[in-house]
């Protein structure tokens, strides 16, 4: 993509009510915008970014045995009723609206009733799983969905990481017994791993042992130390073992077998989470299947959460610097970015086309920097927006007979000619 024909620009300064640093940074290099307090639009940047997240989380779910569908996001009140879930005092963070009666209208007309926009989709996958699975041989099964979540979130101030409105990659898994779930569940913990490995955050996120709230005693959170992190986690980096302060009880330490004074006390960022669900669901809404003996019994749930864009924005907090945003190759808009310092010189521009061209050849995805500004306006650009490579072209770096190519997260810069630019990009 040619910069001069991206309709977004760079910013000095992010709007002063944003107090976050991943939404500072992300607005000014034109990744988002805000559009009110919890609620934010990705911009062509961004839009990569999130969808490259969105691809990892995605290949290593498939991996697993995942199969991806998308559920509505407009709730019926029977559904949740069922599991006691459509009061408020049971789930506090509801968006509820009015559904129009005919003849009526939104503002003044009769109401034909409430409806929902759901925060998690425990009820409706449950109620669909029930048309499908009625034999112990159509267990076990995992279902998963990248679908938009409305919160009515209190604490909306953490940019793109607590939002009232985000999309979460929720999956779920029906097994036959408590054994088959617990594989699975220890599948899922693995490729939970992987993603924060691929997505560059791996050496600082850790599984973490937590609270199970309403469904189970205890869960596993996945959480990444960073100073401007909400939890507060106990840390052993020695033996891998944290532990939600929450739950930092001797019983727990006693079964982790751990002494207190070992830990560290660290700040961290929620990044994902995993929870068994038992039979709370399929009890209450009837999804069971017959065993080899013929005898109804309930399914064995669980449950599987990452926001994309939670986890974009902990890359952001985790990994930026004084310059600004630091992407790994594997979640960034592009794997390079071509900045072309031409001072009016037809030759240089030339050059810089031709490199263009070449790694579009050669599929390899490029941000060329063809605008016309200042050399010092390009790099302060270039090393905001974050983007691993850079690709240098100047009068000096021709008369040499090649490029300069910088690695935006140390700044290493390594002379490259005409002849390897492509092979030293794959590596």
């Amino acid at each position: 993509m040619r910069q001069s024909q991206l309709f977004t620009k760079t910013r000095r300064d992010a709007p002063k009510d944003e107090v976050a640093k991943n939404a500072q940074l992300l607005i000014r290099a034109g990744y988002i915008h805000k559009e009110m307090a919890g609620a934010y639009s990705y911009l062509p940047l961004g839009l990569r970014v999130f969808k490259n997240i969105e691809q990892i989380i995605r290949e290593e779910i498939n991996a697993i045995g995942g199969q991806e569908i998308i559920l509505a996001a407009l709730q019926s009140p029977a559904l949740w009723k069922k599991s006691d879930r459509w009061r408020d005092d049971a789930i506090d963070v509801w968006f509820k609206t009015e559904l129009s009666a005919r003849g009526g209208s939104a503002s003044g007309g009769k109401s034909g009733g409430q409806l929902g926009l759901a925060p998690t989709h425990e009820e409706p996958i449950t109620a669909l799983m029930a048309e499908y699975v009625q034999s112990y041989k159509d267990l076990p099964c995992y279902v998963y969905q990248f679908q938009t979540k409305f919160r009515n979130e209190l604490r909306a101030k953490s940019g793109i990481m607590r939002t009232r409105e985000f999309v979460m990659k929720d999956l779920y898994s029906f097994s036959r017994s408590e054994r088959e779930f617990r594989e699975f569940y220890e599948k899922c913990a693995q490729a939970y791993l992987r993603i924060f490995k691929r997505a560059g955050i791996g050496a600082t996120t850790f599984r973490t042992f937590a609270s199970g709230g309403s469904f189970s005693k205890f869960s596993d959170e996945f959480q990444t130390v960073c100073d401007s992190g909400e939890d507060t986690v106990y840390l052993h980096r020695g033996k891998g073992i944290a532990v939600n302060k929450e739950v930092c009880t001797d019983e727990v330490l006693a079964e982790l077998g751990v002494k207190r004074d070992e830990f560290e006390e660290v700040k961290t960022i929620e990044v994902g989470n995993i929870f068994p669900l038992g039979t709370r669901f399929s009890e209450a809404l009837g999804l069971t299947y017959k065993d080899e003996k013929g005898e109804a019994t309930p399914v064995i749930m669980g449950s599987y959460g990452i926001g994309p864009g939670r986890l974009m924005g902990t890359i952001v907090e985790v990994l930026s610097d004084e310059k600004g945003i630091v992407w790994p190759r594997e979640v960034a808009p592009f794997p390079v970015h071509i900045v072309a310092i031409s001072g009016g010189n037809a030759d240089v521009i030339a050059e810089a086309d031709w490199l263009y061209e070449l790694l579009r050849e050669q599929r390899i995805e490029a941000l060329y920097d063809d605008r016309d500004v200042r050399a010092g306006e390009k790099f302060a650009d270039a090393d905001l927006v974050g983007i691993p490579t850079r690709l240098v072209v100047s009068e000096k770096t021709m008369s040499e007979g090649g490029v300069e190519m910088i690695s935006r997260a140390d700044g290493t810069t390594t002379f490259v000619s005409d002849n390897d630019i492509t092979e030293r990009l794959k590596e």
